[in-house]
């Protein structure tokens, strides 16, 4: 039987071309950006993008896509699959 779950789940896919231009879709949520920290929520958990002069230059949260541009350093995901519960707040889904 399929599981209810993952029928409401996107498919999360990360495309980096030369280290200066990121598409992400599953993305739920942009939690927080700056120039050299952006961080997402998406189907996979939470997703760290570190680098330099970055810029979130195309957001659809409609249909979950984000374009970050800029010189990307690292990529890194959280160990807390799917992010938070709703209503939980920011700091206590990344500090899990």
């Amino acid at each position: 039987m399929e599981d209810l779950n993952n029928a409401n789940k996107r498919v999360h896919k990360i495309m980096l071309t030369n280290r200066r231009t990121c598409t992400i879709n599953g993305v739920n949520d942009v939690l927080s950006f700056d120039i050299h920290e952006v961080l997402l929520e998406t189907e996979q958990g939470m997703l760290m993008i570190k680098g330099d002069e970055l810029h979130v230059s195309r957001l659809s949260l409609d249909k979950g896509e984000v374009d970050v541009d800029g010189r990307i350093d690292s990529l890194t995901y959280s160990e807390n699959p799917g992010g938070g519960k709703k209503g939980e707040s920011f700091l206590a889904r990344l500090l899990k």
